[in-house]
Order: C-alpha cells, then structure tokens, then sequence
C-alpha cells in the first residue's frame, strides 16, 4: 500500500537534560488533558520519527510545549541542533516568546540565529481551570500583547494562536489589527463544549474568525476534548472548516506525544483523509498548506534508506 505523504503541522520534542518543562516535572499533577504521567519522560526526535514510520513524512512543525521562560531560546538552539543532524526534522520551530516584554525584539533575533525559526506561540487559553492561575486569559487584554504581534507582523513571522471559546471574540477583535499576521488556530480552536449548542457556538466564531484572511486551522489534538474519538466525532468539525476557510486554510497536526495519551500516530491522518474526498483537498491538507503557512524547507523523505539509518527509539521511564 502506498504511504500517505504529510506533513505534520503540530508536534513537540522534549529533553529533560536539554531544557527545565515544570509541568513535565511536576509529577502527580493532573492537567487539562487528563493524566500525563505516561508522557514525563524525554520525547526526543528517534521516538517521533518512529511513531510516524507509517507515513512519508517529508517535514514537520515543532510548536513549543511550555519550556521554562528562561530556557526558550535555549529550546530553539537545541531544536535546531536536532533539526541539523536529523535529516532536517523538525523542519521549522515555533517558538516561545512573551510579547509583553519590553526586550521582545532582542528575543526574536535571539531565536531568528536558529534558521528553522518561523514564529511564536504564546498560549492564550487553555482550559479555564488553568488560564486564570497562569494570567494567559489576561492577554487579549494587554496592549503589551498587540504590540508583539504586531512585531512578528513586521518580521514576517508566524502566531500559533491557542485560545478557548470564552476567549473567541475579544481574539477575533485583537487579530483584526494584524491583518498580514500569518495566524494559525491550534487544536480545532479548541472546542471543549461538544454538545449540539457548542458546536453551533463553536461554528459561529469559526465564520468570524474564517473572514480574517491571514488565518488558518489546524485538525490537531482532538484526543484532549474527546479522548475516544471517532471519525464521526470530528466529521462535522472538519466539514465545517474546510467549508468556511476553504482547503487552502487548513492543515493536520499529530499533536504527538500529548495526543499519544490516547491513539496511535495514524489516527488524525487517516480520519481526516476518509473525510476529505477530494484528492486536491486531501493533498493541500496533510502537506501543502502547512509547507506553505510556515515557508517550511521540505525534509528528507522517509524513503526506507533514511528509516534503516534512524535509531531505534530510546525511551526514559
């Protein structure tokens, strides 16, 4: 059978050597998305390139996964190290940065010296049992925060925009002043409410947010709202976005390893391929938009040659 060609949008590497992550070492500690115990461990780039050894996997996008502040251009250094001696993967880095800060400029040409570095996430929402304890939900409302983005505007970077539905109309508001801002929403824009009157709240933003032309969304992390998820969970989802933002606007993320808590690598991909019948469609969601959202290199293919040289996966308890 022949390997189905992607690009992954939304995945995370983590070494507890390389970086401090405080929620991968706060063990005992259950988060938004359930129990995260199996994943406190060092997930590094053999492991990943094995959990996707069943796809031609030409390129990917690593997304920040809450490295301590102090150690976020170190996480881009090493991401970048990794990127160099692994056949290009990841083939681009987003970044964190706080775009409150009065040094951000000196932030982001700290991390521009690392080539694969595309943009920033800086995590709005999410879920409202952690934003008010991290102070994130206060950020729509900083004009700290609309002068950073509008630095990664002039930069020609890209925002990884994750946000909860509380949080969807002072975004849409905000993001309306950055209209060259590349803005990609994360995680289906994170729709925790999967009842009939969620969806349609859900689907409402989703228009407004489809009318700004500079954003995205991605088909990633659906494990964290509905951990045993079908096709026909995320069927109306994926309809709707490819029907309001058009299959230029959309892309697929592993979300790998948090979406590991609950399926196998494949799972997104081949349900996003059964729901997507057009062959153009398919093709731009699983890899064109997301090469051409992050003006990604394209990485070595994994033909069978670059499989045989990888190591095995060396995993910590």
């Amino acid at each position: 059978m022949t390997e189905q060609r992607i690009f992954d949008a939304h995945h995370h590497l983590w070494s507890l050597d390389a970086c401090r992550y405080p929620w991968l070492m706060s063990r005992g500690t259950p988060r938004f998305f359930g129990d995260p115990t199996p994943i406190q461990r060092d997930y590094l780039i053999d492991e990943f390139l094995n959990d996707a050894a069943d796809f031609e996997l030409i390129g990917s996008a690593h997304i920040q996964v809450g490295a301590d502040e102090e150690d976020a251009v170190k996480e881009t250094g090493w991401l970048q190290e990794t990127s160099d001696f692994h056949y290009g993967f990841p083939s681009v880095i987003i970044a964190f940065a706080d775009l409150r800060r009065s040094d951000l400029y000196e932030i982001i040409g700290a991390h521009a010296t690392s080539a694969a570095f595309r943009g920033v996430r800086q995590i709005v929402g999410r879920h409202p049992s952690e934003d008010g304890k991290t102070g994130t939900a206060a950020l729509l409302d900083d004009p700290r925060f609309l002068r950073g983005l509008r630095l990664l505007e002039r930069r020609k970077l890209t925002f990884d925009l994750q946000l909860t539905e509380n949080q969807y109309w002072g975004a849409l508001r905000l993001f309306g002043h950055s209209p060259e801002l590349k803005t990609a929403l994360c995680h289906f824009a994170s729709p925790w409410d999967l009842s009939r009157d969620g969806f349609g709240r859900w689907r409402d933003a989703m228009r407004a947010f489809s009318e700004l032309p500079q954003m995205s969304i991605k088909f990633s992390g659906f494990g964290m709202f509905k951990p045993d998820w079908t096709v026909d969970d995320i069927k109306p989802y994926v309809d709707t976005a490819l029907d309001l933002f058009g299959p230029k606007r959309c892309m697929t993320g592993s979300n790998f390893p948090v979406d590991k808590l609950y399926g196998g690598y494949g799972r997104i991909w081949r349900a996003v391929d059964a729901l997507i019948k057009d062959s153009f469609a398919r093709d731009r969601v699983a890899v064109e938009n997301a090469v051409d959202f992050y003006a990604a290199p394209l990485a070595a293919s994994r033909s069978k040659s670059v499989r045989s040289a990888l190591a095995p996966s060396r995993m910590k308890a």
